[in-house]
């Protein structure tokens, strides 16, 4: 199920990016959070009753990360090959690991994971610096993501706060798209795609997610999860018929080695929480 998860939202994000043309990042973000959010909605009801005011907060903060992280990501997509820019992104539950690591050995993986991110520079033609800089706002809302998880988890039950969080970022961005793509919003395939996007990316991940965490180790989650930008690599390539040099591949597995190795010494996997990028 985590493997299904991964497949899902690595042939969303190929999928969304196929579909730039036809609505470009900002509608499709949008499309991805309004379907995803509705869906989620539906299946779990989520409740608006019986809340304090800081629990709504850390949601609010929790939301932020959440569609900011989605926002970043697209628009690096849009600029830098799917693979490259997951395996910054990456860089973000990296260092969320790194810093509750406190191991000396875990420097060797710092010094990995640094040697992948050098590695990419090497690779002529395949970043922008404006896709690096959308990569990298990904991985850091990220982080804040899965140092939030944890405190909205306490407060609200199950899937609530990643429905509401997929609602809230529909809301914000409806003006935004509306005046930017309103005549685009008007084909009903730029929908459907959307809705494809947002059954993809959130709510097939997060249900096999939430299967799969009820009985798999957390650590096992999370080393399992390190596979992402592999697959993102994959499915671009199958979908978007992008290639990666030999050194975009080195410095990825340097992401991934690094990645499996803090979380394998730290003796337990932080839970990244459902991927929604």
């Amino acid at each position: 199920m985590t493997l299904g998860a991964i497949v899902s939202v690595q042939f969303g994000s190929a999928f969304a990016k196929y579909l730039f043309p036809l609505a470009g990042p900002v509608a499709m973000v949008w499309l991805r959070v309004t379907t995803g959010g509705v869906l989620l909605a539906v299946f779990v009801r989520p409740k608006v009753r019986g809340h304090t005011r800081t629990d709504w907060l850390v949601l609010f903060g929790y939301s932020v990360a959440l569609v900011t992280m989605n926002a970043t990501f697209y628009q690096a997509i849009a600029r830098i090959p799917v693979g490259l820019a997951v395996t910054i992104e990456f860089i973000g539950p990296l260092g969320v690991a790194l810093y509750r690591s406190r191991g000396i050995r875990d420097l060797v993986w710092i010094a990995l994971a640094g040697a992948g991110v050098a590695l990419l520079g090497w690779s002529p033609g395949s970043l922008t610096w404006a896709g690096v800089g959308f990569a990298l706002s990904a991985a850091t809302c990220w982080a804040a993501y899965i140092l939030l998880a944890p405190h909205v988890g306490h407060r609200w039950p199950g899937a609530q706060p990643v429905a509401y969080a997929n609602l809230l970022g529909a809301v914000v961005l409806l003006v935004p798209v509306v005046s930017m793509y309103g005549t685009v919003l008007a084909n009903p395939w730029v929908w459907i795609g959307g809705l494809g996007v947002g059954l993809l990316s959130s709510v097939v991940p997060y249900a096999l997610e939430l299967s799969a965490l009820r009985t798999l180790d957390q650590r096992i989650f999370s080393i399992l999860m390190s596979l992402e930008p592999a697959m993102a690599a994959l499915t671009a390539l199958i979908i978007l018929g992008e290639r990666l040099t030999g050194t975009d591949m080195v410095a990825m597995g340097c992401v991934i080695a690094a990645s499996v190795g803090i979380t394998w010494s730290a003796g337990r996997g932080a839970k990244r929480g459902p991927r929604t990028a």
